[in-house]
């Protein structure tokens, strides 16, 4: 959760570059190489691409890792309803329903699709829910960060 001017910091939803600029590169590529590597490990921001949370090691937890697909949409259902997407004031939807969500993600996840919701709440905070497959099919060599409980 947090603020959409958080979420537009694309810069800091990237990981940092493979290989480390080189002594003689520019000051501000330097920079943005030690930021990169400080913040995105560390942070809650949500990455670009939905396969590097495995690199968030600090965001891994063992009760947040599972095998059976009932289980995670439990926890998606949970933080859904902790903290559900804002109604428009005209009736209309704004966001697919809470069943159409779970409809999609009980048909991809057992394929390995990793699933990923995002919608603003009443406040105006934007709330991002992600369910990553380990492995990764976009990212096979990003390890799984812990064995499944």
């Amino acid at each position: 959760m947090g603020t959409p001017a958080n979420y537009a910091r694309e810069g800091n939803r990237r990981p940092p570059y493979a290989v480390p600029p080189p002594p003689e590169a520019k000051e501000e590529d330097k920079v943005r190489y030690r930021d990169a590597a400080n913040e995105f490990l560390t942070s809650n921001l949500p990455p670009l691409m939905t396969g590097h949370w495995l690199l968030k090691h600090n965001q891994s937890a063992a009760d947040r890792t599972w095998t059976n697909v009932d289980v995670a949409l439990a926890w998606l259902t949970k933080r859904y309803q902790e903290s559900p997407p804002f109604e428009r004031d005209d009736g209309k939807a704004a966001y697919c329903t809470l069943e159409q969500k779970l409809e999609y993600a009980a048909d991809v996840l057992p394929r390995g699709v990793d699933v990923s919701w995002v919608h603003y709440t009443r406040s105006q905070t934007m709330v991002s829910l992600s369910v990553v497959c380990c492995p990764n099919h976009f990212h096979p060599d990003i390890p799984c960060p812990l064995p499944p409980s």
